[in-house]
Formats: C-alpha cells, structure tokens, sequence
C-alpha cells in the first residue's frame, strides 16, 4: 500500500523547496507553490537552465501568504510584505504572456546582486486564470505545466541502481524537484499485483489518485530538462546525469526523456505524509 513520505512546494519558481509534514492542495498544487517568479527587466522568466543560482535562494513564505522572506548564501536576509493588489504587468512563461504584481524595488535589488543580473520578483495575481494542458486539464500557478508533480521512490531507486552499474553517484531526489513522493508495495486497486508500487515508474499508470480526502487525474509524463543537471545545495551545473542515463531507458515518444508525471486537481483538500494513495483508474504508459 502506498504512502505519502515527502511533500515539497516551491513559493518561488526555480528557487529552493519547501518540506512540509503537511499542506493544503489548491485547484492551483499545493499553497503557496510557485506563486511567485523572478523575471528579467523585460518580463522573462527566469530558470535553472539559464540561472542555475537561483536554487540556492531559499523562500519562506508565512502560512497566510502576506509575508515572504528570501534567504542566500553570504546575503542578509529580506523581509517582504507580499504584494497582492498592485499594478499588473505582463510576464512571459514559454512564450505565453501571463500577467504579475511587482513585489517592489527591495526585492529587485536583492535578487539581481545574488543572480548577478538584473532581476525583478512578480507574484501570481488573485485572478489568474491559466489553464494547464494533458489528459485532464487543470490550472496551476508559475509552475512549468501542471499543478502536481509525482515521483514514486521506487523509480528513483531503480535510476540509482543504473547510476551505479555505470559507477557513478546516485543522485536525491530533489534533483527532480517533485510535489509528492510515494513509496510503498501494491496499491489498493483489487490486488493486481502489475500495479504494485515497488515496481518503478508506476506512476506512469496511474490514471486516477486518491490520497485522503483529495483526488488527483493525471495529466501526462514530466518531460526532463536542462534543470536536473543543477545541484539544488550548490546551485552549480554538475555534469550529464541524470539525462545521460535517462537516455538509454526514458526516451518519450514525444521526445525527450520522462522521469515522474503531472496531475491536475480534481478535488482540493489537505494532504500530509503518511497519507494513504489509492489508485482507483489506471492506464497504460505514454513512454
């Protein structure tokens, strides 16, 4: 049976996660999970893949969401009172614009002297209204695609174990920067024993998720990229795994490789680790 053991979210898309024992699930992921984005001067999202400092930069915002404080290696911390009724402006996220409250000058100057470029934060406003694509649509904030990302220990286990068949390091999970860890044995879906949670990358499958009091439908395979490469502790690109490797055994049929998948909210609620996961449709494989 399988179990929630990690819940992480993102208030700042890019930076550093949050592990919580627990969190409210929104129609959007988990609260406070990239509701807010740094950009450039001109609008433009910044990531991992271009700035791979970012990761060193550790949000906390306060349960309500009226404060955040930013924290980084060597720099003060920074206190903000978060802004959520100010001018719109328009941003850029993969060539969709979108729209962003401006948290101010402070937050601009602190960011642009750790990222050594000129940066400013924006957050998500009250009214946004993006809609995700997959198998099951849904919304989310600033996240790259959908509201929830799923990794089952199990398939990280399995990546490790090909890692060091070619005698190289196995990497942590927040590598892949995932919402929701699961681990366990077979799932509680009348005992078909092909469905079992020890088997790596289950949660391809899956198709409908309980956990709790909360439901989730899948949307589709989380394609890999550049952002992997990042050690998340030292914000410093760190060689070619895991795409390497991913390589010989991930590739998608709609290019690049997949490790983990995404849902859509169906039903929000609270979730916690320890929860139990059913799965109550299941389906095959997009690889």
């Amino acid at each position: 049976m399988a179990r929630v053991v990690e819940l992480s979210y993102y208030p700042v898309k890019g930076c550093a996660g949050t592990s919580a024992a627990g969190a409210l699930l929104t129609p959007a992921g988990l609260a406070h999970d990239r509701s807010f984005m740094v950009v450039s001067e001109e609008g433009g999202y910044r990531t991992q893949r271009r700035d791979p400092r970012l990761a060193v930069i550790r949000p906390a915002v306060s349960a309500d969401g009226e404060r955040l404080t930013l924290s980084a290696p060597g720099t003060e911390d920074l206190h903000l009172r978060v802004d959520t009724t100010g001018t719109r402006q328009k941003v850029d996220l993969f060539g969709t614009a979108y729209q962003g409250i401006d948290q101010g000058d402070p937050a601009a100057d602190w960011l642009s002297e750790v990222l050594r470029s000129p940066s400013r934060l924006v957050r998500v406003p009250p009214e946004h209204d993006r809609v995700t694509d997959g198998m099951t649509p849904g919304t989310s904030g600033y996240a790259d695609s959908c509201a929830l990302h799923i990794i089952s220990r199990s398939t990280l286990d399995h990546f490790n174990r090909k890692l060091r068949e070619r005698g190289a390091s196995p990497l942590p999970m927040n590598r892949f920067r995932p919402n929701i860890v699961l681990d366990g044995g077979d799932a509680l879906d009348g005992g078909d024993d092909l469905h079992g949670w020890d088997a790596p990358h289950t949660e391809d499958r899956v198709r409908h998720l309980r956990i709790g009091d909360i439901e989730l439908g899948y949307a589709k395979l989380a394609i890999r990229c550049a952002v992997t490469l990042v050690e998340q502790e030292s914000g410093t690109r760190a060689g070619p795994e895991p795409l390497r490797t991913l390589a010989g055994y991930r590739r998608a049929s709609q290019g690049g490789v997949a490790f983990g998948a995404k849902f859509a909210v169906l039903r929000p609620g609270r979730v916690s680790v320890g929860d139990y996961a059913v799965v109550t449709s299941w389906g095959e494989s997009e690889l």
